[in-house]
């Protein structure tokens, strides 16, 4: 049994069921890659008192020790999508331009989308180098984005979108990533079924 967390800002409301570190395994079958097969991976999803969740994961091809080969590693934050503030601190460095009391489940609320749930925003960076900016929605125990923008550097490979989709299903966290990259369409790419760590 999960509790949920308590003390989270009332903006992580829709996302505390994500809180926690997930481990489990999943399988790789891009378009004409020379490899299918299985990956270890692991993500955790914690927060520090702001309006957001820190996002991190990797993931390695299966194999004991230093004979396991790294495949990503990413981090970044999930966030509701909302007007900002003058009581919201930046850009930057910036603080709050006016005090404001703080935000209730009530202004949550009144967040809710036409389709009864919540826009989201997740910002992810991979190490090497590429950066994401997905755009998309949580409804209840499932979350559907997609990539608004990619900016990769020279030396990256050729990665143009994705779509990810996630869903808490009997307790174990299941996920989707389909990709476009390497010159492909948007197809499928991994998917992995997750157990929340002790």
């Amino acid at each position: 049994m999960f509790d949920l967390p308590t003390d989270l800002p009332a903006d992580l409301a829709p996302l505390s069921w994500l809180v926690g570190v997930w481990e489990g395994t999943g399988v790789i079958d891009y378009a004409d890659h020379a490899y299918a097969g299985e990956f270890t991976h692991r993500v955790s999803f914690s927060h520090d008192g702001g309006d957001y969740l820190n996002y991190s994961a990797s993931a390695w091809l299966h194999g004991e020790g230093e004979n396991r080969t790294p495949l990503v590693a990413e981090m970044g934050y999930w966030r509701l999508s909302r007007p900002q503030a003058e009581a919201d601190a930046g850009p930057g460095l910036l603080p709050p331009l006016a005090p404001g009391p703080a935000r209730t489940v009530d202004d949550v609320e009144l967040l809710r989308n036409a389709e009864g749930g919540f826009d989201i925003e997740v910002a992810i960076v991979h190490a090497d180098g590429v950066s994401e900016l997905y755009l998309g929605q949580i409804r209840g125990p499932r979350i559907d984005i997609a990539t608004d923008a990619v900016v990769r550097p020279g030396s990256a490979k050729a990665y143009a979108a994705a779509t990810r989709m996630y869903g808490l299903v009997e307790g174990h966290l299941l996920w989707a990533w389909d990709m476009a990259a390497l010159g492909h369409e948007l197809g499928a790419h991994a998917s992995a079924r997750l157990a929340r760590a002790e």
